[in-house]
C-alpha cells in the first residue's frame, strides 16, 4: 500500500511540477528553437525535468528518513544528482562549457562511489571477480558515461521520460522480488516521477526535458545500479538489460562517428532512434517502440537473469544482440538533415502566454 502510494504522490508531485516549470519557462523564454539538428520544428521549453529533480530528490530524504535507505545510498543521489541537475540546469539556461560540465559530472560520480564504498565485484556467471581499482576507475567513468548517455538519447517527444518510466518500473518489480524494498521503493517512485513528467512531454511534446532532467536521470540509473550489485551482485546485469536500448544506441553511435572522423563531441542528429522517427514520420510510433521493447523483450529477459543469476551474461548477450543489429540497420552514426521529414506532431506552437 505504501508503494502504492509513493508512486500517486511522485506521479501528481512531478505532473503539478512540470507544468508550473513550464508556466516559468514560457514567461522567460526559455526555449528550444529548432535548428538544423532538431528532431522538432516549433519552439519548445526547454528544462521541465527540474519536476523529476524535485519529487525525486523529496522522495529519497523521506526513504531516509525511514530508514528504507541508507544515509550513504540516500546522500549519494542526493549530494551527486543535485550537483548534476544543478550544472544542468544552469546549461539550459545559458550554456555552460563542456569541461566544466565534465568536471562536474566526475565529481558526482566520485561522490557517489565514496558514499557507497565504492564498486562491488563483478558477477560473471561462473564466477564473482574482485576487480579491485580496475572496478572503481571503470565505475567512475561508467557514471559519468550514463549521464551523458542518457542526455544524447533525449531528443525525441516522450523519449526519455518513457524509457525513465519503463526502467525504473520494471527494475523496481525486479529489486522488490529479490528482496530489496528500500531500493524498489527508490526505484518505483522515480517511475511515478517520469509519468508525471510525461502528461506534458509525450508527443507532441508541450515541455522539453533538457539537460537538467536528462543528466539527472542517467546519474540516478547508474548510481541504483551500483548500489544493486552491492547487495546482489548478479543484479548488474538485469540493470544493463533494462537500459540496454540506450545503451547499445549511444556507444555504436558514437563509435560510428568516432570511425568516421567526425567531431563526436559536437550536437548531432545521427542515433538511430532519430533516423527512425524521421524515416517513419513520427516521434509516437518510435517511441512507443522503445516502450514495447522493453516490456515484451527486455523485461522477461531481465527477470531471466534475476532467477538464473549464473547466466546473467548470456540474458545481457541475447538482449544485446538484436539491438545492436536494429541501430545497425538505422544507420546510428550517420549524420543527416533532420528536416527530411515534417512531423505533423511538431505543429504545435508555444503560446505567448502559458495556458492550463
Amino acid at each position: 500500500m505504501f508503494l502504492m502510494g509513493i508512486i500517486v504522490v511522485s506521479f501528481l508531485g512531478s505532473a503539478l511540477v512540470t507544468l508550473l516549470v513550464r508556466h516559468y519557462l514560457v514567461r522567460q523564454r526559455i526555449l528550444d528553437i529548432p535548428n538544423e539538428r532538431s528532431s522538432h520544428l516549433a519552439p519548445t521549453p526547454r528544462g521541465g525535468g527540474v519536476s523529476i529533480v524535485v519529487v525525486f530528490l523529496s522522495a529519497v530524504l523521506l526513504f531516509v528518513q525511514r530508514g528504507a535507505i541508507s544515509t550513504g545510498l540516500g546522500s549519494a543521489l542526493f549530494g551527486g544528482g543535485l550537483a548534476v541537475a544543478a550544472v544542468g540546469f544552469l546549461d539550459d539556461h545559458s550554456r555552460v562549457s563542456a569541461w566544466l560540465r565534465l568536471l562536474i559530472h566526475f565529481a558526482a560520480a566520485g561522490w557517489a562511489l565514496w558514499r557507497l564504498h565504492g564498486m562491488g565485484p563483478l558477477h560473471l556467471g561462473w564466477m564473482i571477480w574482485d576487480w579491485g581499482w580496475v572496478g572503481q576507475f571503470l565505475a567512475l567513468v561508467g557514471l559519468v558515461w550514463m549521464i551523458n548517455l542518457y542526455n544524447f538519447m533525449d531528443g525525441i517527444d516522450g523519449l526519455a521520460g518513457l524509457e525513465a518510466l519503463c526502467a525504473s518500473g520494471l527494475g523496481g518489480l525486479l529489486l522488490a522480488w529479490n528482496g530489496l524494498g528500500g531500493l524498489a521503493q527508490a526505484a518505483m517512485a522515480l517511475a511515478g516521477a517520469s509519468a508525471g513528467f510525461l502528461v506534458w512531454n509525450r508527443p507532441p511534446a508541450k515541455i522539453f526535458m533538457g539537460d537538467v532532467g536528462s543528466g539527472f536521470l542517467g546519474f540516478v540509473f547508474g548510481v541504483l545500479a551500483i548500489s544493486s550489485a552491492k547487495e546482489r551482485p548478479w543484479l548488474i546485469w538485469p540493470w544493463l538489460i533494462l537500459l540496454s536500448v540506450f545503451v547499445v544506441d549511444s556507444i555504436v553511435t558514437l563509435i560510428r562517428r568516432l570511425i568516421t572522423g567526425v567531431r563526436w563531441y559536437e550536437a548531432h542528429c545521427s542515433h538511430a532512434y532519430q533516423h527512425a522517427a524521421r524515416q517513419w514520420g513520427s516521434h509516437s510510433k518510435v517511441t512507443l517502440t522503445i516502450a514495447a521493447v522493453n516490456v515484451v523483450w527486455l523485461f522477461p529477459l531481465a527477470w531471466g537473469a534475476c532467477v538464473w543469476p549464473a547466466a546473467g551474461p548470456v540474458f545481457a548477450a541475447v538482449a544485446l544482440a538484436p539491438l545492436a543489429c536494429a541501430v545497425f540497420r538505422y544507420d546510428a552514426g550517420r549524420d543527416t538533415s533532420a528536416k527530411e521529414v515534417t512531423r505533423p506532431e511538431a505543429e504545435v506552437r508555444v503560446p505567448a502566454e502559458p495556458q492550463v
